[in-house]
């Protein structure tokens, strides 16, 4: 299948590890050009960068706090200088507070909300102004299943993802016109670097139990359909919640 992603533009928050390292590498397989965006995790990013380089694409590594709308504004203004103006975003960022919402606090709230919803808020609204003047657009959001079904200890982080869906698809119905899409990736349990696996090694037998296919996922499974939904292949998709959670949820 040929997805037709040369000399795109794509900036990938979060992209330097796990699920954001596998999407932009596999962007960059297509010979996207990859802008990896990261807050704290440097020395991932320009590992990122050092891979892509390696495979013979262009990608580069920008520093960028998703939460603040100036400095993601200085990040994007950059990416512009160095490659051009962005044909793809990929809303991948994520921050997650496991605990019972009683004993949560407004200050953790805030950050969730913060990076989970205002962060891809910022990003759609930095980028969307020269998709539109150039009728080109692809924006996909990464959330977890939570944001859809509801789950126990997440509920601040759920909600901050049920309000990225309805940006989605409110910025859908607003931006077709201009063939820009925009959909989003919801995900079950997905094992990364920062994943407890203390708690995975005790609970993983219960766990299995609600995923048809009896295992989690990992990012190997995700960017294969996110980069499809980069491609010309997707131009008739939008608006739309993909699930890829091994049969967690059905709806």
């Amino acid at each position: 299948m040929k997805l037709d992603l040369e000399n795109k533009i794509a900036l990938v928050t979060g992209g330097g590890r796990d699920i954001g390292k596998l999407i932009s590498l596999n962007l960059a397989s297509e010979k996207a050009i990859v802008a990896v965006n990261y807050n704290s995790s440097s020395k991932e990013a320009e590992e990122t960068v050092a891979d892509i380089k390696k495979l013979g694409g262009n990608a580069k590594a920008y520093k960028g706090d998703i939460s603040n709308y100036h400095e993601m504004k200085n990040t994007i203004e950059q990416i512009n200088v160095d490659f051009g103006e962005i044909d793809i975003l990929i809303n991948n960022a994520g921050y997650t507070r496991i605990e019972r919402f009683i004993e949560s606090t407004p200050k953790e709230w805030d950050k969730q909300i913060d990076i989970c919803l205002k962060g891809s808020i910022n990003c759609c609204h930095l980028v969307i102004e020269k998709m539109i003047k150039n009728h080109n657009g692809r924006i996909i959001n990464i959330v977890g299943d939570s944001s859809r079904i509801g789950e126990a200890n997440l509920a601040i982080t759920a909600a901050a993802r049920g309000g990225t869906i309805a940006l989605g698809k409110s910025l859908a119905k607003e931006l077709g016109r201009y063939d820009i899409t925009v959909n989003t990736i919801s995900l079950g349990l997905v094992k990364t670097s920062h994943s407890n696996n203390e708690f995975l090694d005790k609970n993983m037998e219960k766990i299995l139990k609600s995923y048809p296919l009896k295992r989690i996922g990992n990012a190997e499974d995700v960017a294969p359909m996110v980069t499809f939904l980069c491609s010309k292949n997707a131009n008739w998709i939008t608006g739309q919640v993909i699930s890829i959670n091994g049969g967690f949820c059905m709806i």
